[in-house]
């Protein structure tokens, strides 16, 4: 396949995301499309679409297909914290004042994902946020979040996750954790968050 000719659809983009984040899980066609609200059919075409272009690999296991995000290849590595830059850049539109102020933590945080509600629905009650930061910058980190609270920008209470990135390798089979690492935004840190799924991958039996 001539490199030149490869676009990407936005239900390619989605896809190849999901399955990405979802390090710990195999999923087939039907299941996939289950989760993503479309035609399982079209998630089969799409996903062998997506083996062609390098970014999944395709293993048969009875009759079943199950695919998997091709972790190995470095063209598709560098594709995802493309995609993952863009989360950073262009905010769901109920998080774009959220997004501006957690910029304060830039400098001193080596990621910053946002999940739970606020990520899936226009109302929300309020906002999880995990912070990844080392352990002589919980200081001036415990200061930002005060000043972001003092300014009020934000309406909806804010809910932080404090770890540090030893924390995710040791909990990256726990059932919560691994749901708040798959399913959420990247604020900060898009080569940071390929950096430690690729990790918490190749850990995930051990």
């Amino acid at each position: 396949m001539d490199v030149n000719n490869i676009q990407f659809t936005l239900l390619e983009i989605k896809i190849t995301r999901f399955i990405f984040k979802h390090y710990g899980e195999k999923y087939n066609p039907r299941k996939l499309a289950k989760v993503l609200n479309m035609n399982h059919a079209h998630a089969n075409k799409l996903c062998k679409c997506l083996v062609k272009k390098n970014l999944f690999k395709i293993e048969q296991i009875g009759n079943a297909t199950y695919f998997s995000f091709n972790y190995e290849n470095v063209f598709a590595i560098n594709f995802l914290k493309y995609l993952l830059s863009l989360e950073e850049i262009l905010p769901l539109k109920q998080l774009v004042v959220v997004f501006h102020a957690l910029k304060k933590f830039d400098k001193y945080v080596d990621l910053i994902l946002i999940f739970g509600s606020s990520i899936k629905n226009k109302d929300f009650n309020d906002i999880d946020i995990l912070l990844v930061h080392k352990k002589n910058k919980a200081k001036t980190i415990n200061q930002i979040k005060k000043e972001i609270r003092i300014v009020q920008l934000i309406e909806k209470p804010i809910r932080y996750v404090d770890i540090y990135e030893k924390d995710i390798y040791l909990n990256k089979n726990n059932e919560i954790f691994y749901k708040i690492l798959s399913d959420s935004l990247t604020v900060h840190g898009a080569e940071k968050y390929v950096e430690v799924i690729l990790k918490c991958h190749k850990l995930k039996n051990t």
